[in-house]
């Protein structure tokens, strides 16, 4: 049933990303690559919380690992 779920993802991705890219210009090769980078961060963040609904947030994550250094520039 998830893999469903992950085909349907991916189809919405790829209207979304063929929609978008052909209004960019062909010279754009930095915001092209900026737009790939993101889609696909979307898409496996989406892919991962299908498997894994638990998982932490980026907030909790990067809370996570500067909290100790923020406890060490403290003292």
């Amino acid at each position: 049933m998830k893999w469903v779920s992950i085909v349907g993802i991916t189809v919405i991705v790829a209207i979304m990303a063929l929609f978008e890219w052909t209004k960019m210009k062909k010279n754009q090769k930095k915001e092209k690559a900026a737009f790939v980078t993101l889609t696909a961060a979307g898409w496996l963040l989406a892919t991962l919380l299908l498997f894994f609904p638990d998982m932490q947030g980026p907030t909790q994550i990067i809370d996570k690992l500067f909290k100790p250094l923020g406890k060490m520039l403290e003292k």
